[in-house]
């Protein structure tokens, strides 16, 4: 029997040792990168960006059969201004020269998380109004306030907010958005429960008013709310005080709207649907009645008013 050759190794250049660190290095960078440059933020952006992909497709699925608007809404003003198209899933407001429009909800709550995808007007909007709030009725009434004030093309649209309790506001706060609202869909949110109002966009906090009823400040907290939204001009002070004027050469204005849901206590003959004290509700699967932000909430609110406001 012959003797059989046996292969060796040749030896390996440096570049192949290397070649093997690299998964190695890359993992120490990111290590790094996580723990100097905050990991909350980085899990924050990284579960946010998952969650908004999953939900979009789900929500676009939605709107391919249909939605719940035409349950949901009633059109209140407008001469045909307002419609609903798609079998209650897109809900579309106009505004011209003669008219503006407007819908509420058939539901009236008392104490929920309401939110809805809205589209606003594209172009020159200046001196248009779009709103989407709570209010209850009556001169003493309570109401939480989304406005977006039309802007000349270019410029940023203002987002305009307030909390009227027992006929008072005066507790206005603005904000600049930092993407164009009218490119896509985006979502505004009010979560009002017994201790605070929180507004968000997109998820992220922009605005907290908490109870401080304790302190001698009101609070809406007796008086059950409609969801109101309106489209109408206001030329005489939305854009710039009062400066720039609507285009009626850019009429009809078109703000749309989808995706509405509330997690909420639905108010009928005096009686509530989450009992008293919630006692209806499982509080685990019903965040919304205590939710208050974590640190990752605060620093995002901090983020967008010292950037945006």
């Amino acid at each position: 029997m012959g003797t059989q050759s046996r292969k060796t190794n040749p030896t390996r250049p440096p570049s192949f040792y290397l070649a093997r660190c690299i998964p190695l290095l890359l993992f120490l960078f990111v290590f790094a990168f996580l723990f100097f440059f905050n990991i909350d933020t980085f899990v924050y952006h990284t579960k946010s960006i998952a969650l908004n992909t999953f939900t979009e497709q789900s929500r676009l699925l939605m709107n391919a059969e249909g939605g719940t608007l035409h349950r949901d809404f009633d059109i209140t003003w407008g001469d045909g201004r307002g419609k609903i198209h798609n079998n209650g899933g897109i809900l579309t407001l106009s505004l011209d020269q003669n008219s503006g429009s407007g819908f509420r909800s058939r539901n009236e709550y008392l104490f929920g998380k309401i939110e809805i995808q809205i589209k606003l007007i594209a172009g020159n909007s200046a001196g248009t109004v779009t709103t989407y709030y709570l209010s209850s009725e009556g001169e003493n009434h309570d109401e939480i306030d989304f406005e977006f004030l039309g802007n000349s093309s270019g410029d940023p649209y203002t987002l305009h907010t307030n909390v009227y309790c027992q006929g008072k506001g005066n507790r206005e706060q603005q904000f600049y958005l930092w993407f164009d609202p009218t490119l896509d869909f985006h979502t505004y949110s009010i979560n009002w429960n017994p201790k605070r109002i929180l507004f968000y966009v997109d998820g992220t906090p922009i605005r907290e008013f908490k109870n401080l009823g304790s302190n001698g400040i009101p609070f809406p907290k007796n008086q059950p709310m409609r969801v109101y939204s309106s489209l109408w001009n206001a030329d005489d002070w939305a854009t710039r005080g009062g400066l720039v004027k609507t285009d009626w050469t850019k009429a009809p204005f078109t703000a749309s709207y989808r995706n509405y849901k509330a997690e909420a206590c639905v108010m009928s003959g005096g009686l509530s649907s989450c009992g008293t004290k919630f006692s209806n509700l499982n509080l685990t699967e019903n965040s919304w009645v205590t939710e208050k932000l974590n640190s990752t909430g605060l620093e995002r609110l901090k983020w967008v008013q010292k950037n945006h406001m």
